[in-house]
């Protein structure tokens, strides 16, 4: 599978894919369950109206699958990175005490042989629940200034929340579009 999703638990990995797949599936009352193994995730492309029509008409693509594995399954995440082209690492901004782990697990996996080349998107979820100085604390506390300066991948950060359904285009415009439309971070450029 070349999509999948990561990052520790509880950080509202199965609540965006939910979304994503149909965005009126969370509002303030959803709750999930920790994911313990893995989950397959279809995300329609929302830029195509009639599925049926375009499958032979279009290239753009449909649908893609994500494999969303789950946070307390980190110490085997490394067996699901073969042919991986696409990495979406989950992090919840309002756990200030969560985003120092999750910077050391966001380190191992750009550090990952196999992901050298796959694209990242960096997505900072439950935005709804964190105030706006938290994003800042949050990217810091990720060291991302001083990964970028090691980074080979280019990282796209994305602000989101399920719940009021802020960012979810940008996260649909990452897997859909290119170029892409949101903040990318980048590491130095070998010449």
């Amino acid at each position: 599978m070349s999509h999948i999703c990561i990052g520790p638990k509880g950080s509202g990995k199965t609540h965006l894919l939910h979304c994503l797949k149909e965005v009126d599936s969370i509002n303030e009352t959803s709750h999930s369950v920790s994911t313990v193994g893995t989950n397959i995730f279809t995300v329609k492309n929302p830029n195509v109206k009639d599925f049926e029509s375009n499958k032979q008409k279009s290239k753009q693509m449909l649908s893609v699958q994500i494999r969303e594995i789950g946070g307390t399954m980190a110490p085997i995440w490394r067996r699901y990175f073969e042919d991986v082209t696409h990495v979406i690492y989950v992090v919840d901004t309002s756990n200030l005490c969560q985003i120092s782990a999750a910077g050391v697990l966001l380190y191992t996996i750009l550090t990952e042989p196999r992901l050298q080349t796959a694209e990242m998107l960096l997505v900072l979820t439950k935005m709804d629940l964190a105030y706006r100085q938290m994003r800042n604390e949050a990217l810091l506390m990720l060291q991302l200034t001083k990964l970028r300066k090691e980074l080979r991948q280019r990282i796209t950060v994305v602000e989101t929340s399920s719940v009021t359904k802020s960012g979810l285009n940008d996260v649909l415009d990452w897997l859909f579009l290119h170029p892409k439309k949101t903040t990318q971070l980048k590491g130095p450029q070998s010449h």
